[in-house]
């Protein structure tokens, strides 16, 4: 790692160069920690919308959290694609004018198709503002500070469903759900004019759209997400599910050929032979997978089980993010003193530890155990986080950083998404059985949680012992396959 320690003799910076790179810094971490905030946010909102007149099914209470976050991941690539052949700064304000209009389109829907039409919108800004966010933060950043700029804006990322809890509290305490996105505009809006002021143009890179590659990356997701999703309505044996699920294995495939065939691919399959940006990105994967499985779950549980107002759950939430950003200033140590796998895979048995402890809590679990239990997941976060995103960035070749950052932003949105499937889909399951009284309906959604979070770690255990074993093995693999990605 290069030291962050300035050569004796080195210039001193130009006058006004570090407020600058600050205000920079600080502009590209709020528009991700905005981004990704409205994907928590509406965790908060489900009980208001299940109650409200758009009467959802508990499968399109799950398609409302997760419209937003398929098409954040899908499009994530492409668009740090187009910032790389257009600019990054354009691309930048382009998104949050798009995520701004899908909130603006969101907040009076009277139907479920409008309201998931805002929130596609929502996510295809947030799509083309998070890679440019890091593209333009690692152009202003000096090489012994690079570093220092992933971790805080990994810090962001994680932040982001921790402000999404807290600030979508505090509104929706005192509004209906719609107040959740008439919210987001003028907040939106307010950032764009910040970055306009503050941020530098990056130069442009050599990119070419794969429109064909991006339309398969999107199918396959949906695909993927219909048939976890709408299994128990169906029927996991059903014709529609088990049509989903081979329509996503086929796509898939279709989608490695068309990468190892195209001249300038969305994603260049290739690029997975290196083993530290594979483990890397399965890492980020499995990190959010946990994390959002949580956030999906968490706030039901306390209002449904607990008692608790929607102002009090995002209150019981804020002690995570102090939690977190005391970890992560320490996670890049970490990883420069004990290696990266044994950073990554410490963070990642937290989240697992976490979530099974999680498992144990009900309806006379103190305030403060239940609080010990979310900062072990907290913690695991913090260190897992910007080690991960480190590794993805570090090993992307030099003309590809748009293609590396959409990568993580895909490998994060996804892990998110299928998180909120899997452990929605846990919930509608089990807790389809449970009727009767208050104690009786507390009961069965305490059961439906602990086996959403068991399962949940049992996936972040397993996921994350091949993600130390690439991440132990990765400088090596890089070696042996640079000539064949500077030929790809």
């Amino acid at each position: 790692m290069t030291s962050t320690v300035s050569p004796p003799h080195s210039p001193p910076p130009p006058v006004g160069a570090l407020p600058r790179r600050r205000s920079v810094t600080a502009a590209m971490c709020a528009c991700v920690l905005v981004a990704q905030s409205l994907v928590a946010a509406m965790n908060l909102a489900i009980p208001k919308i299940a109650a409200s007149g758009l009467h959802p099914s508990p499968a399109q209470l799950l398609w409302i959290v997760d419209t937003y976050v398929l098409v954040f991941a899908g499009l994530l690539i492409p668009a740090g694609a187009l910032g790389d052949r257009v600019g990054r700064k354009g691309v930048l304000l382009t998104g949050l004018g798009v995520f701004a209009a899908g909130a603006l389109l969101s907040a009076p829907a009277t139907t479920l198709p409008v309201l998931l039409a805002g929130r596609a919108l929502s996510g295809a800004g947030a799509a083309l503002l998070v890679p440019a966010t890091m593209s333009v933060l690692l152009h202003a950043s000096p090489p012994d500070r690079k570093a220092g700029a992933v971790a805080a804006w990994s810090t962001a990322v994680g932040l982001g469903g921790m402000a999404g809890n807290a600030g979508g509290a505090l509104i929706l305490q005192y509004l209906p759900w719609q107040g959740l996105f008439w919210a987001y505009v003028p907040l939106a809006l307010a950032l764009l004019a910040w970055v306009a002021k503050a941020a530098p143009r990056v130069p442009r890179q050599t990119a070419a759209l794969d429109l064909p590659g991006s339309a398969l990356l999107v199918l396959g997701a949906a695909a993927l997400l219909f048939g976890i999703i709408e299994g128990p309505g169906l029927g996991w044996l059903s014709v529609p599910v088990a049509g989903a699920f081979a329509l996503a294995l086929v796509v898939f495939a279709l989608f490695v050929r068309h990468g190892l065939r195209a001249a300038h691919p969305v994603l260049d399959p290739r690029l997975f032979r290196l083993r530290r940006l594979r483990a890397g990105s399965i890492g980020i994967a499995v990190t959010f997978f946990g994390m959002f499985a949580l956030f999906y779950v968490n706030a039901q549980f306390l209002q449904y089980v607990k008692g608790y107002s929607p102002l009090q759950t995002g209150c019981a939430l804020v002690p995570l993010a102090f939690g977190m950003m005391a970890v992560t200033k320490y996670g890049m140590r970490g990883a420069q003193r004990a290696g990266e796998a044994r950073t990554a895979g410490a963070g990642l048995a937290l989240i697992a530890a976490g979530l099974l402890l999680l498992s144990t809590a009900d309806a006379h679990t103190p305030y403060l155990r239940y609080l010990v239990f979310l900062l072990v997941m907290s913690a695991g976060a913090g260190l897992a986080m910007p080690t991960l995103s480190h590794a993805i960035v570090a090993s992307v070749p030099a003309g590809r950083s748009g293609m590396g950052s959409g990568l993580q932003g895909a490998a994060r949105e996804l892990g998110a998404a299928l998180g909120v499937a899997v452990v929605g889909t846990v919930l509608s399951v089990r807790f389809a059985s449970g009727t009767g009284g208050g104690a009786a309906v507390a009961a069965a959604f305490t059961d439906a949680t602990a086996l959403g979070y068991r399962i949940a770690a049992g996936v972040v255990l397993v996921v994350g012992l091949f993600v130390v074993r690439g991440l132990r093995t990765g400088s090596r693999a890089e070696r042996d396959s640079g000539l064949d990605l500077k030929r790809a």
